[in-house]
């Protein structure tokens, strides 16, 4: 634990930083701190603070930065939230109306983006889980196979199957037809549930084509049922922390686009109670090392449902984007559950 003075240190120098964006020196703490230290004083505890790990030294300058470690200290402990200007929890609710649900989250999406000046993203509410209404296999090649699944709602899923070894036409009917038999009219956790327990029934060579079925087919629903919405992408090519490293900021781009890593950190946040943040590295996607995402669950008549978020730099004005998240999570809420 930090004693009170390198506390006060540390929490001055992170709001400079993040005010400036400039590496901060023991003159600029020592104008901008409430405490009365000499600039010997300041030195010596920007010593400790960096052998601590919490601010480091870039190495064209003599003044120092705040560190991932840093931040998180300064998010969990010495951070004063502002309370948004009146101004703009009007224009939040003026913008979020009760309408179509989708309309509703492109809304939101927007706003996040405009009032962080980050990327702003909304993830869809989750449906209950479809139904299969039948499931086919075409035969493309030599260990090539188009597995098709039409679900209850007349979504339908294409997988490319590699099995390892070929089936003929007839024991892609019988996969079929074993199929349709056992599982239409149930969702993929039940149908797995019930294949799993009746593989060892099944001819060894039909256990592999089965498993690679469940395996394709959990694959398509996940993706289909992960959707989410995001604005302002391009605000991120203006911040110069960001823009600095182009081939970290394709990185974060592609990620974006491949939804996957995204949607399991933003899953872990329906499952958080409030404004959830992750520094950095905390969120374990590579690509994010250098970012911030601040998160909040919102609801449908009380049930958690999806969650929003920004998206922007590790030096970002916390004291503000939560209650941009929070609030905006809250009217969300109210103009989905008042449908």
């Amino acid at each position: 634990m930090l004693d009170k003075r390198a506390q006060a240190l540390l929490k001055t120098l992170i709001e400079r930083y993040i005010e400036d964006g400039q590496p901060v020196g023991s003159r600029t703490l020592s104008r901008h701190s409430t405490l009365d230290l000499s600039p010997a004083s300041i030195r010596n505890v920007m010593s400790d603070l960096e052998e601590q790990g919490f601010i480091s030294s870039p190495h064209t300058s003599a003044g120092r930065v705040p560190t991932a470690r840093g931040y998180r200290l300064f998010v969990d402990s010495l951070l004063t939230v502002k309370p948004l200007e009146r101004a703009e929890i009007h224009e939040i609710q003026g913008a979020i109306q009760p309408a179509q649900p989708q309309r509703v989250i492109n809304q939101a999406s927007q706003l996040l983006s405009q009032l962080s000046r980050f990327a702003g993203i909304v993830v869809a509410p989750r449906h209950q889980p479809p139904r299969i209404r039948q499931i086919e296999f075409l035969s493309l090649s030599e260990r090539r196979i188009l597995l098709i699944i039409v679900t209850a709602n007349g979504d339908v899923q294409n997988r490319i199957l590699i099995p390892q070894r070929n089936y003929s036409p007839a024991e892609l009917v019988e996969a079929a037809n074993y199929l349709n038999q056992n599982c239409v009219g149930l969702d993929f956790s039940q149908v797995r549930t019930r294949i799993h327990s009746e593989l060892s029934q099944l001819r060894s060579d039909m256990s592999e084509l089965m498993n690679a079925t469940l395996a394709a087919s959990s694959e398509a629903m996940a993706e289909g049922q992960s959707q989410y919405v995001i604005s302002g992408e391009r605000n991120l090519l203006d911040v110069a922390d960001l823009s600095s490293d182009m081939t970290r900021l394709r990185e974060l781009f592609a990620l974006f686009e491949q939804k996957a890593s995204l949607m399991q950190l933003l899953d872990v946040s329906n499952r958080a109670d409030g404004v959830q943040i992750y520094i950095g590295g905390e969120s374990g996607i590579a690509p994010l090392d250098e970012c911030s995402v601040v998160t909040s669950p919102y609801e449908i008549d009380g049930q958690v449902v999806g969650s929003i978020g920004v998206i922007g730099p590790t030096r970002m004005a916390y004291e503000r984007m939560i209650p941009i998240v929070d609030i905006t999570a809250r009217l969300l809420s109210g103009a989905l559950s008042s449908n």
